[in-house]
Parts: structure tokens; sequence; C-alpha cells
């Protein structure tokens, strides 16, 4: 397939649906996609990671309680005519840069929480018959590149159906949806088949599915017969492993630190690496957090 022509990926899903149980009550009323990291919410970095690939047509596939991220993408005129008024350029700009162009940013609503196979699905006429990326908010990755911009550009050289990767120790490997590889050339790892949640010791590597997908429409179709996997949700996974018997799928073990802002430890983690990697915080943030240590 190398060298072949293929339809660009414009389009990108965020499934953005869930009810963020692990972090109640913070996420009583807010989405756990607005939980910030430092000073920016999780959602924002999803998109941020988009537009770095080059996507321009965002979809946000959400459920109740999610006004705040439809806010978030929305111009705050108030607020804007305030940061004005004060002379504070640095925080208007910032705003200002995360405010889509109209027509950029669509709204689904998943009304029942069946499963992130579900909130694909029910971006599909949004996809509307084109090849589309997703990408979960909770999984963030710090790196010198955008992770799906690494998976674009492996998108265009072999097509298919792209999966962001990262290794992950064996002891944890059960934790996670995990690749069955073939040939592997450089960071380009051949997908033969995909395993969610391996049980101790039969995992088939250390290469688990880093919340990014590139994926070819032909998904929706194995996706609307609404078939219920673990816990009695419909699974992207289960849909994926039907569709690699079709469709070719490649890896892309991207760069960067991976966390797991679905757990209270990795959006803890994921807050100190943020913080130490900025230039306006990182020194203070190794100092107090030397003299927290130094104080238990």
């Amino acid at each position: 397939m190398t060298g072949a022509a293929r339809a660009p990926i414009r389009k990108a899903v965020f499934p953005v649906g869930g009810l963020g149980t692990r972090f109640l009550p913070a996420t009583k009323a807010l989405p756990k996609e607005m939980l910030p990291i430092v000073d920016k919410p999780l959602i924002e970095y999803a998109v941020d990671e988009a537009r770095a690939a080059g996507i321009k047509e965002l979809v946000f596939v959400t459920g109740r309680g999610k006004s705040a991220i439809t806010n978030h993408f929305d111009i705050a005129y108030e607020l804007e005519r305030e940061l004005e008024a004060r002379g504070d350029g640095d925080r208007l700009d910032a705003m200002r840069a995360a405010t889509p162009e109209p027509g950029e940013v669509a709204f689904v609503r998943q009304v029942e929480p069946l499963g992130l196979g579900h909130a694909v699905w029910c971006a599909r006429n949004f996809v509307a018959g084109e090849p589309f990326a997703v990408i979960l908010a909770d999984e963030l990755i710090l790196g010198n590149r955008s992770p799906l911009e690494q998976m674009v550009d492996l998108y265009n050289e072999v097509g298919g159906n792209i999966l962001g990767l990262v290794e992950v120790p064996d002891a944890e490997t059960f934790r996670y949806g995990i690749v069955s590889p073939g040939e592997r050339v450089g960071t380009r790892v051949e997908v033969l088949d995909l395993v969610e949640k391996p049980a101790p010791g039969t995992s088939p590597s250390n290469l688990a599915i880093a919340g990014r997908y590139v994926l070819q429409p032909g998904i929706i179709d194995h996706l609307a017969a609404g078939t219920k996997g673990a816990g009695g949700e419909i699974q992207l996974t289960d849909a994926l492993a039907q569709l690699l018997a079709t469709s070719p799928f490649w890896g892309q073990i991207v760069e960067g630190r991976r966390f797991d802002c679905g757990t209270k430890i990795g959006y803890l983690e994921a807050t100190v690496a943020f913080a130490l990697r900025r230039g306006d915080l990182g020194g203070d943030v190794r100092a107090r957090l030397r003299a927290v240590l130094d104080s238990e």
C-alpha cells in the first residue's frame, strides 16, 4: 500500500460522555475531561494534539452534565472584555487560541453510556464515510511531538488503520488493550491481533494501545451491530478485532511519556510532570516537592 493515494485524515472524534466516577466527588458537576493539568484542561491538550496533526474538524461525543466542555470551546465575551480592560494580553491570547473557528466543532449526544464503541458509533454522521481519528482525553502523552501527528505520518505512508502504542511493564499488561505484533521496523509495528486486558502471563506483547486511533470508516459498520462485550458495553476493541480480519492494521509506537489520567495517581503524576517542564514553574515546583518530601 506504500505510495498509494489515500483519503486525508480531516476529522477527529473525542468521546467525552463518561461519568468519571473514579474522581468523585470532584466530577459530580465537573466533567473529568475538564480537570486541569496545571492551567489547561485535559480536553484542550487533546484538541491541541489533533490540531498539531493538521485536523480541523472536531466532534465531541458528550453526555449529561458535560456542558462545561461546550462552554470551554465557546467565546466568553464578558471575560475577554475584562482581560482586555486589565491589559492581560497573555491570558487573553491563551483563551482565544483555544477557541475553534466557526464550523470546526460539533457536539453529539451519547444518550446512554454504553461504552467507548457506542460513543464512536454516535459520531457516524459526522464521520460520513471518511477515515478519522479518535483521541481519549484522559490518556495524556508528554513529548516533543504530537502523538497523533506521528500516527498520521504513518497512515500517509502505509494506509489502513493505525493504533497509537506505548510500551508498558510486562506486569501491567493486564490493565490495557494489547496488540499481537508481527513485523516491526523501528517504531512501526504490524498488528496481527488485539487482546483486551489479557490475563497475567498470557499477554502477546508489552505494546499497549494509548487511547489514539486512526480508523477506516468500516469500523462504523461493525459498531452498528451493537454487540456488547466486557462489562456489558459496546467495546471499540471488539469492533477493531472484527475489522482487522478485512483491513490492515499498523501500530505507531509514539514518542513521549504516557499518563493514565483516568486514575488519580496518573493524574497527579501528569500534573507534576507537566509543571516541571514549564519554564515559569519548573524550578519552584521542584523545590517545593523537595520541601514536601523532606517534611514527611
